[in-house]
């Protein structure tokens, strides 16, 4: 009764009757998917692959083992939801004709894929990562689903989460060990939930290349994810005017127009990290900070080698103007705001009785 009504519905148009032959292909996709797991179940699998020390022999000489952890498998992600042959379609028979492959590398982009037929969403994010346009251009070591995730042992990846950054580190190794020494790094390893780790920044699966110009006009709004948010500022005492007070500045103002414009700047901006860093932020009152007032200097020579001692005393700094903070500007700012709008109201008050007088004369 139910699919005879949709196809009731499905029929009132051509889009209806197109997503009805969809819902039917979906259908016997299940089907055949179903007849797969029944045709071999896990047990028969692990009646060789259970065993330990089970391995074969790549083409390239080494050992692959094929040993699966049965234990290991049922307290996955995947223990009690799916059958072996979900994964490995192409296995119909048990016992199956052996399967060569050249090397390790191999086995691992030739299974990967399978990933898509539950989790598409994630893999289409991944076709539009750094990660597979490196791959698609002949890197056969850039990063697939398997590699981050495991195969047989996946667990949830971000428990703890510290396993984030641990699972980048195993590409990106000396970027691991410079963000641990971190200010975030650090506060991380304490157990604090509320810092930033790899997949906060560069997301997990939609990964885009940080060497970008794109990339680098999108740093400020991609800091303020944070330093923007009142209730995780106000625990740390940590100002949250810094996206409002950069975009107010000339580095802001020109960024803010690169990124409206959809322009392509010759050079740089400077954005949060050229004066704080990438991975290497540290508290702005640390003796290492690239912000603190003896170092400022040297910072701002990065981009302004001809810069004076007295360069940075013109950067008002992450905080609005205020009796605390450039009391002198503040002062003028609010003459300014007082005297303007006198001499606008005296000068639009002239302008009215002077008609006014006219009127009455006539």
């Amino acid at each position: 009764m139910q699919q005879s009504r949709q196809r009731e519905k499905a029929s009132s148009g051509r889009w209806g009757a197109r997503l009805a032959r969809l819902a039917l292909g979906w259908g016997l996709l299940g089907m055949a998917t179903a007849l797969a797991q029944g045709a071999i179940p896990n047990a028969t699998c692990l009646a060789c692959h259970g065993q330990a020390g089970f391995a074969t022999r790549l083409g390239d000489g080494s050992s692959l083992s094929l040993y699966v952890d049965a234990r290991q498998f049922a307290h996955s992600v995947h223990g009690g939801k799916l059958a072996c042959v979900d994964c490995h379609t192409d296995i119909t028979t048990a016992p199956h004709p052996p399967r060569p492959f050249p090397n390790r590398r191999a086995v691992s982009l030739t299974y990967y894929q399978v990933c898509r037929n539950c989790h598409f969403e994630q893999y289409t994010r991944l076709l539009d990562s750094i990660h597979f346009t490196t791959l698609s251009k002949g890197n056969r070591n850039a990063p697939v689903c398997v590699d981050c995730h495991g195969a047989h042992d996946i667990q949830p990846p971000n428990q703890p989460r510290s396993l984030i950054s641990r699972t980048c580190g195993k590409c990106h190794g000396q970027i691991e060990q410079v963000y641990l020494r971190s200010v975030h790094g650090r506060a991380l390893v304490d157990g604090n939930p509320d810092v930033p780790v790899c997949t906060d920044c560069h997301q997990a699966h939609a990964i885009a290349n940080p060497l970008a110009r794109s990339w680098h006009l999108n740093i400020p709004q991609l800091c303020a994810r944070c330093h923007a948010n009142p209730a995780l500022m106000a625990k740390y005492k940590i100002s949250t005017q810094v996206l409002t007070t950069y975009l107010a500045d000339f580095h802001g103002m020109t960024a803010s127009l690169y990124r409206k414009e959809n322009i392509t700047p010759a050079e740089f901006t400077a954005t949060c990290t050229d004066c704080h860093g990438v991975h290497d932020i540290t508290p702005v009152t640390g003796a290492g900070s690239k912000v603190i007032k003896a170092n400022l200097l040297k910072t701002c020579q990065r981009c302004h080698p001809g810069a004076t001692a007295n360069f940075p005393a013109a950067w008002l700094g992450h905080y609005a103007p205020s009796l605390r903070h450039a009391p002198l500007v503040y002062g003028v700012k609010m003459f300014y705001g007082i005297f303007i709008p006198f001499i606008i109201g005296g000068l639009i008050l002239q302008i009215l009785l002077h008609l006014w007088r006219v009127v009455v004369n006539r």
